[in-house]
C-alpha cells in the first residue's frame, strides 16, 4: 500500500493551464475596447463614430462570439452607413442610449457590464429599430465566409459532390 502524500501545491501543467486562462480572460475582456477601437478605425461616410461603435456594441451584445473578432461585427454593421439608413441609425441609438440614462448610465456605450447592456436591449427587443438590427445581423455577420471555420461548416458542397461523400456527420460540437 503507498502512503505517500501527493505534491502540495500546483503543478506545472497547473499553473500553465491557470496561467493560460488568466491570459485569455484578460484578451476577451478588453475586447470592449478592441470593438470601438475597430468602429473608430472604420472610414465613416453618413454616420457618426460614436454611433456606429454603438452599433458595432449592440451588434455584439445581440451574438456574442467570444471566438469572433471585432471586424466581423464591423463588417456586419458597415451597410448602415448610408446616407439613407443613417437618420434611422442615429434616433435608434438615441433611444438605445435614452435606455441605458433610464437605467443609470451615461449611454449604452459606457454600460460596463455585458449583463446590463443585455438587459437594456431586452427592453427595447420589440422595436421595429432592435429587430431590423438583429435580423441584419443573421445575414451579415454569418454569411461571412471567413467566419464560417469557427462554427466548423465548410460551405456550400454542391460543387464538392454534396455531404454524404464528405463527413456529413463529423460535426463534433453538436
Amino acid at each position: 500500500m503507498d502512503t505517500r502524500e501527493g505534491p502540495k501545491g500546483l503543478t506545472r501543467r497547473q499553473l500553465l493551464s491557470r496561467a493560460t486562462a488568466a491570459g485569455a480572460s484578460f484578451v476577451i475582456g478588453s475586447g470592449f475596447m478592441a470593438a470601438r477601437d475597430a468602429a473608430w478605425a472604420t472610414e465613416l461616410t453618413a454616420l457618426k463614430s460614436t454611433t456606429f461603435a454603438t452599433l458595432v456594441q449592440m451588434a455584439r451584445d445581440i451574438y456574442p462570439h467570444d471566438r469572433i473578432g471585432d471586424q466581423f461585427y464591423v463588417l456586419a454593421v458597415k451597410a448602415y452607413d448610408t446616407a439613407e439608413a443613417a437618420p434611422v441609425i442615429e434616433a435608434g441609438i438615441a433611444a438605445l442610449d435614452q435606455a441605458a440614462r433610464g437605467r443609470g448610465f451615461a449611454n449604452y456605450l459606457e454600460t460596463g457590464w455585458e449583463r446590463d447592456r443585455v438587459d437594456i436591449l431586452r427592453d427595447m427587443e420589440r422595436s421595429d429599430f432592435f429587430q431590423m438590427i438583429r435580423s441584419n445581423l443573421v445575414t451579415g455577420l454569418y454569411n461571412q465566409k471567413a467566419v464560417w471555420p469557427v462554427f466548423g461548416y465548410e460551405g456550400e458542397s454542391y460543387s464538392k459532390g454534396g455531404y454524404i461523400h464528405r463527413g456529413f456527420d463529423d460535426i463534433d460540437w453538436l
